[in-house]
């Protein structure tokens, strides 16, 4: 199959150069203008879709080569980007930063390549002029398959510097498609793991939105942005779609279950008509979470319910299986603690024996407390903030059968918190690190599998299948 979806890259020479402002203003400067825009995030990152969300009215997608492999970042973008007039994908850290000792894989070069698609790259000229005709001649030269099609300065501090920025850029042939000056308004606030998500800042962020798309369109070309993005090269390659690879796609270590029905058939059903009813943690406490995993969950028969810790006292009625994935439990953990009704409900879900799949965030949720407040109480472990700041992508093996995998299922992941869980004794370890540092990883327990690891099921998708069926049997 053959796509020409129109797509750019925005990308940076290094991390704080602009990309999420730039990015997200240009999605919701287009989607002002009628367009129907697909938004993409390169990496594991959670917290600028939520932003690429809001600015577009889709579902922000991740793009991420190693965490699901260089040949789905095509089929996953096709994905997303269905129906769609135009697509935007921002990129992440510098340009050609990819994962630690692995050359090219994962960097913001490599999914541009992947997708044949322009670059345009946004540069903080704030403490430069001419140098800027260096930098950019360096970026454009590196990688000859690497096409930057025009350059956004960003921080630019008056008419004398802008004249001084663009003089010297004449002489590398990269157009200027954007000037955009400071200012103090679209700054997003951070802390511990990076911005503050959207659903923490209600209309503090669709103001912030409305203003890097009032930013983006006074200072940037966007008819010119537009034809960039069309002359992406074709896609030689078929949307991704989650009940095909679940009936195609071989399940490995997963090993399979129960034939899937086809995409008209009848949906599997439990003797009380419906499929299984899986709970999905969401609200202000748990945005970590991609969209293709309650896709799986739904094509390998699921009837996903999203429910809100925070304000939740029950779990969804009929509940069969719980997916708490990844946020900021201890931003509230006060809260967590005093809804005792959920708390409870969690317990005696897990240990009553049903499937629970929990990624770090999840897994801090399920232990007995958290900084000395009491959380559900599943897992025999205490969590604790901490100073050091443990990030990056892993090589994983499960080690432990368990409602997601059995053991021997190879899955990439990636790691990114300050807290520390401290385990008692004689639980059984999720995960088996691989790379870079060879250690043991999560819990297994009962129908328990939590872990710090934060993974993506489209690269192996007999998990959700597997998941699903363990609820259904349970």
């Amino acid at each position: 199959m053959t796509s020409a979806v129109p797509r750019l890259v925005v990308a940076a020479p290094s991390s704080g150069s602009g990309k999420t402002t730039v990015a997200t203003g240009l999605m919701a400067a287009l989607a002002g203008r009628g367009l129907a825009v697909s938004p993409h995030k390169v990496g594991p990152d959670y917290i600028d879709p939520g932003y690429h969300a809001l600015a577009t009215g889709r579902v922000g997608r991740n793009l991420d080569a190693y965490l699901c492999g260089p040949e789905l970042v095509g089929p996953l973008f096709l994905h997303g980007a269905r129906g769609c007039d135009i697509a935007v994908v921002e990129g992440v850290m510098g340009l050609y930063d990819g994962a630690a000792g692995e050359g090219e894989l994962a960097s913001t070069a490599q999914v541009a390549k992947l997708l044949r698609a322009p670059v345009v790259l946004v540069v903080d000229a704030s403490s430069q002029s001419r140098s800027v005709a260096a930098l950019v001649h360096g970026f454009v030269s590196w990688d000859p398959e690497v096409r930057v099609g025009g350059v956004i300065l960003n921080k630019v501090g008056s008419d004398r510097h802008e004249a001084l920025l663009r003089e010297a850029l004449d002489s590398v042939g990269v157009p200027v498609l954007g000037v955009l000056r400071r200012v103090p308004r679209v700054e997003t606030p951070s802390r511990h793991l990076g911005l503050v998500p959207v659903a923490e800042r209600g209309a503090q962020a669709v103001e912030a939105v409305a203003a890097m798309a009032a930013q983006v369109s006074d200072g940037c070309d966007l008819e010119a942005l537009v034809g960039l993005a069309r002359s992406a090269g074709a896609l030689e390659c078929a949307a991704w779609d989650a009940g095909e690879v679940l009936r195609s796609s071989p399940l490995g270590a997963t090993a399979p279950g129960p034939p899937l029905p086809a995409p008209d058939g009848p949906r599997p059903r439990t003797p009380d008509g419906l499929g299984p009813r899986v709970a999905v943690a969401g609200g202000a406490a748990f945005t970590f979470s991609y969209a293709e995993h309650a896709e799986l969950l739904a094509a390998a028969g699921a009837e996903v319910v999203v429910f809100d810790p925070l304000r939740d006292e029950e779990l969804p009625e009929g509940t069969g299986g719980l997916v708490v994935g990844g946020g900021f439990p201890e931003v509230y953990a006060s809260e967590l603690s005093a809804n005792e009704p959920l708390r409870k409900a969690v317990a005696e879900l897990a240990l009553g024996g049903a499937p629970v799949a929990a990624e770090c965030a999840g897994l801090l949720y399920l232990c007995r407390e958290l900084d000395g407040l009491p959380m559900c109480g599943v897992l025999d472990a205490s969590a604790r903030m901490s100073e050091r700041l443990t990030l990056g992508y892993r090589d994983a093996v499960a080690v432990t059968d368990s409602a997601l995998a059995v053991a021997g299922t190879r899955m990439r992941g990636h790691e990114f918190h300050r807290t520390v869980v401290e385990p008692g004794a004689g639980v059984a370890p999720a995960w088996g690190m691989r790379a870079p540092e060879r250690r043991v990883e999560g819990f297994v327990e009962r129908g328990v599998h939590a872990s710090y690891l934060h993974t993506h099921w489209a690269s192996e998708p007999g998990v959700a299948r597997r998941f699903v069926e363990r609820c259904r049997t349970s």
